[in-house]
C-alpha cells in the first residue's frame, strides 16, 4: 500500500461511522447517563447485558462483541509470549516514547488537553497500561475477559469526544480535520506498535523478527476492533514504517500543550522514582528515546544524566544475553518484569478498574510463559524515502 499527502488528507475527514451514529443517538435521546450507569457493571465477556440498556447501545455491543474473523490465533499467541518476555521494556517504551510521541503532534496534544485534565496524566497512562495488559492475557477473547468490553467502551469514548468537539465548536475541523479521525487512529496504532518496537531496539532489547511481527499484528487486531478502516491500515512493519514516517513528518512540531503534557508526565514518574537523586533519569530516558529535536520541542530538560542514560542499551544487552542463554534466568527476569509492570500499573490505577465512560460534557476537570526463540534479531525497517512525494 502506498501512502501520500492526498491519501492521508482523505483519512483526516473520516471518523467511525458505527460508533459515531451510536453516540449521536444516545445523546439525542438523553440516554448517555443511563448507558454509563448500566455499563459500569458490564466489564467482562459473557456477562448478560443489563435490563434497560438502550436499544442502540445493545445493537452496537452485539456488532462489536467479537474479534475480526481474519484473526490468526497463532500470531496472537506469539504476541502474548513476546509481551511476557518484554513487558517491563514495553511499559517503558509506552511511557517514555509513545506518550511523548503523541505530545509532539500538536493537534493530538491539543485534543488530549481538551479532553483530559493536564494535572492528572496518571489516568491516561493507567488506561493505556491496563488496556495493554488486558490485550496480552491468554484469555483476552474468551468468556470472563475484560479486553473486549474495554475496546467497546474506548471506541465509544472516541466517538463522544468527536461529538462534543464538533457540537460545541471547540475544534477547527477545516484546519485540523475530524477529531480522532482515521489518520489519527492509524497514527495512534503506529505509536503503540512500531514506535514501541523502535524504542525497544534503541534500548538494546533482543527481539526476533517473529516476535516483532506478532506484536505489530496484535495491534492490527486492536485497530480493527477500535474502528480503524482496514482498507487503509498498514499490513506489515514495512508499510507501518512508511505510514509512521509520513504521519509524523506531516504533523510533528512544538506546541504549548505538548510542553505542558510532557511536564506533567515527567512530574508523574519523578514521583514514582524514590528520592530525588535519580529524578533526571526520567527526562534523560525520554530525550534518549525520542531524540533531541522532539525533546526540545516538548521542553524536556537536559542534565548530566542524559549521557548516563545512553549506557542503558549496554546494560540491557548484558541482561538480555544472560536471559537468552539460560532458561532459568529467562524465567526469573520475566517474573521480575511482570511484577515491576504490575507495580507500576497498580500505582497509576490505585487499585481501580478504568471504566472508560462516555463524558456527558467536556467538564472543566477534563481541561474544558516461554519466550519466542530468537531465530533472527529484529531491526527496524529503514526510514522511507521521498516522504512528501
Amino acid at each position: 500500500m502506498t501512502y501520500n499527502q492526498a491519501s492521508m488528507d482523505a483519512l483526516r475527514a473520516r471518523g467511525d461511522e458505527l460508533a459515531d451514529a451510536t453516540v449521536a443517538t444516545l445523546f439525542e435521546r438523553g440516554e448517555v447517563g443511563k448507558f454509563n450507569t448500566l455499563m459500569r457493571y458490564v466489564s467482562t465477556v459473557g456477562q448478560d447485558l443489563p435490563e434497560g440498556l438502550p436499544d442502540v447501545a445493545r445493537e452496537y455491543l452485539h456488532q462489536t462483541g467479537t474479534p475480526p474473523d481474519w484473526v490468526d490465533w497463532s500470531e496472537m499467541e506469539k504476541a502474548r509470549l513476546f509481551f511476557i518476555d518484554n513487558n517491563v521494556h514495553v511499559s517503558t517504551a509506552l511511557s517514555f516514547a509513545s506518550m511523548p510521541a503523541c505530545y509532539v503532534v500538536p493537534h493530538v496534544a491539543k485534543l488530549l488537553s481538551a479532553t483530559h485534565s493536564l494535572n492528572y496524566p496518571a489516568k491516561r497512562m493507567a488506561e493505556t497500561g491496563q488496556f495493554t495488559v488486558y490485550l496480552m492475557r491468554p484469555d483476552a477473547f474468551e468468556a470472563g475477559s475484560r479486553f473486549i468490553p474495554a475496546v467497546q467502551k474506548v471506541r465509544l469514548l472516541h466517538a463522544s469526544i468527536r461529538h462534543h468537539l464538533k457540537r460545541e465548536g471547540r475544534w477547527d475541523t477545516a484546519t485540523l480535520g475530524t477529531p480522532i479521525c482515521q489518520e489519527d487512529l492509524i497514527g495512534g496504532q503506529m505509536m503503540f506498535s512500531i514506535q514501541v518496537l523502535d524504542a525497544l531496539h534503541r534500548l538494546g532489547v533482543h527481539m526476533s523478527n517473529e516476535g516483532a511481527d506478532a506484536y505489530y499484528y496484535a495491534w492490527r487486531v486492536v485497530g480493527a476492533m477500535l474502528g480503524v478502516d482496514q482498507d487503509h491500515v498498514p499490513e506489515d512493519l514495512h508499510q507501518a514504517r512508511a505510514f509512521s514516517d509520513l504521519y509524523m513528518t506531516r504533523h510533528m512540531g512544538p506546541s504549548e500543550e505538548g510542553v505542558r503534557l510532557t511536564r506533567r508526565l515527567i512530574d508523574l514518574y519523578e514521583e514514582v522514582v524514590p528520592g530525588t537523586l535519580f529524578d533526571p533519569v526520567v527526562s534523560g530516558l525520554i530525550r534518549y528515546l525520542i531524540g533531541d529535536t522532539c525533546a526540545d520541542w516538548l521542553g524536556v530538560p537536559r542534565s548530566n544524566w542524559d549521557t548516563v542514560v545512553k549506557a542503558a542499551p549496554a546494560l540491557l544487552g548484558v541482561l538480555e544475553t544472560i536471559e537468552d542463554g539460560s532458561p532459568l534466568a529467562a524465567w526469573a527476569l520475566d517474573r521480575v518484569g511482570h511484577l515491576t509492570s504490575m507495580l507500576e500499573l497498580s500505582s497509576l490505577t490505585r487499585g481501580r478498574v478504568m471504566h472508560y465512560a462516555i463524558p456527558e460534557q467536556l467538564k472543566k476537570d477534563f481541561g474544558v510463559g516461554t519466550a519466542i526463540p530468537p531465530k533472527s534479531r529484529w531491526t527496524p525497517p529503514p526510514a522511507t524515502i521521498g516522504l512528501g512525494q
